[in-house]
């Protein structure tokens, strides 16, 4: 899931260097999604990237992330009604530092 997802953004022409992303997973234990109190679940994706980028460039990075996860959520189980969302959020540039260990 986390190789499509890196791949399919590789391939938007914001992204230089691919070695630029980085994905992780974190799991929530206790979760709500409404007022139900089971059948439900959510994947949430933050897409954090470097601040100065179009609304259209985000809404296209938004768009593949989302793409390419769905197309592993096709087949949920029987009586899990799930949401996927994706946020795009700006990090500053003026306070960003990246140092390349190796």
């Amino acid at each position: 899931m986390l190789a499509s997802t890196t791949q399919a953004l590789s391939e938007s022409p914001e992204v230089q260097d691919e070695a630029d992303l980085k994905a992780r997973v974190l799991r929530a234990d206790h979760f709500r999604v409404g007022l139900a109190d089971r059948g439900r679940g959510y994947l949430h994706v933050q897409l954090r990237i470097l601040a100065g980028r179009t609304p259209e460039a985000k809404k296209d990075l938004s768009r593949r992330v989302a793409d390419a996860l769905h197309g592993h959520l096709k087949a949920l189980p029987p009586g899990l009604e799930a949401f996927l969302s994706v946020e795009v959020v700006d990090m500053d540039r003026g306070s960003y530092t990246k140092v390349k260990l190796a």
